[in-house]
């Protein structure tokens, strides 16, 4: 679901060239579900191999990264571990929605309608153990270091851009940024042209500087954080009734410190059907459970697993190859510049 404050961050677009020599921590889930929602057949059908796994998210992991590699982008996923129990709501609300849409899929299906049924499909997506596991190894085979958190993704990734491990992280959601990442990049891993009604528009990544952000917006990280908890985060989905984020902006600056923010906001969560601890869900931005990490070491490409990973789910063996190409001159290149 994601925090929904996009119509008040200020951002900037970038070119690709411009995180050339950068190292990034991308939120692997965020990512791995674009995948599985956006590659897909016209009638929402996920790629799929003779055995009817999925494949739709190896297919982005492997060639919108080796584009990204190519630019001279070094990345760093960062996978999700336990959540903690605040975020079951979000689960709740999530198979709700998948539920629904699955309702809604079926009856376009009977109809015959192609484009309800690619609609509806998207909302579908689900990772499991086994697409979890193919992802991690694919990743570390192409070179990229794959780094497993004990909790939130995001939380992690926004660690390891805080500390200097990495220079931003990558992700469509906002969230990060209540972590306190310096940096998040936007727009990364889609395709790079989208179909319109006009014809095709060219998608450039996009930078959200978190430093720059709170000076646009009059307010610091902690307003930040009470912003987000009052519009809905993971941890209170539905935030506070009728609160939507140009009030939410307004109503942290006119009170500014937490506890008067929630005071004065108290008797409205109270009587609204689903309450919420706010000291509890702000603690979990402020302190939430990360590792320390020392050192990120990127793994060697290793191309006869990567054939062995990609040709097992029945991809092109050519296709494949033709990557394998370009891998292999992003690892003449690296190997150059180590004896310069």
């Amino acid at each position: 679901m994601g925090l929904q404050i996009g119509d008040i961050v200020t951002r900037k677009q970038i070119e690709f060239s411009d995180l050339r020599g950068k190292t990034l921590a991308v939120d692997a889930f965020n990512i791995i579900y674009q995948f599985l929602s956006t590659i897909r057949q016209p009638d929402g059908t996920p790629l799929m191999d003779s055995k009817k796994r999925v494949t739709s998210h190896l297919s982005g992991l492997f060639y919108r990264n080796v584009n990204l590699l190519q630019e001279g982008i070094k990345l760093v996923y960062v996978f999700d571990g336990i959540p903690p129990e605040q975020k079951i709501k979000t689960h709740k609300i999530r198979q709700e929605i998948r539920d629904e849409a699955r309702e809604k899929y079926e009856a376009a299906k009977k109809k015959g309608d192609e484009e309800g049924m690619g609609k509806y499909a998207r909302q579908l997506a689900r990772l499991n153990d086994e697409m979890i596991q193919d992802s991690k190894e694919l990743l570390e085979a192409m070179g990229i270091a794959v780094i497993q958190a004990p909790s939130e993704g995001e939380a992690q990734a926004a660690w390891l851009a805080k500390h200097k491990k990495v220079d931003a992280v990558a992700s469509q959601d906002y969230d990060s940024l209540l972590f306190g990442a310096p940096r998040l990049i936007q727009n990364l891993t889609l395709s790079r042209k989208r179909k319109t009604i006009s014809g095709w528009v060219y998608i450039s990544p996009e930078m959200i500087e978190l430093e720059k952000l709170l000076n646009t917006i009059q307010i610091n990280l902690d307003q930040l954080i009470c912003l987000g908890i009052l519009v809905g985060t993971d941890y209170n989905p539905k935030g506070v009734f009728r609160i939507g984020q140009k009030k939410a902006l307004d109503i942290v600056r006119r009170n500014i410190h937490p506890v008067k923010i929630f005071e004065f906001m108290k008797e409205q969560i109270e009587n609204q059907e689903e309450t919420f601890d706010w000291q509890e869900i702000f603690q979990l931005f402020h302190k939430p459970n990360i590792k320390e990490v020392d050192e990120i070491k990127f793994p060697k490409i290793d191309e006869k697993k990567i054939k062995k990973i990609l040709m097992e789910h029945d991809f092109s063996e050519e296709r494949i190859d033709n990557q394998l190409i370009k891998l292999k001159d992003i690892k003449e290149k690296a190997k150059q510049k180590t004896l310069v």
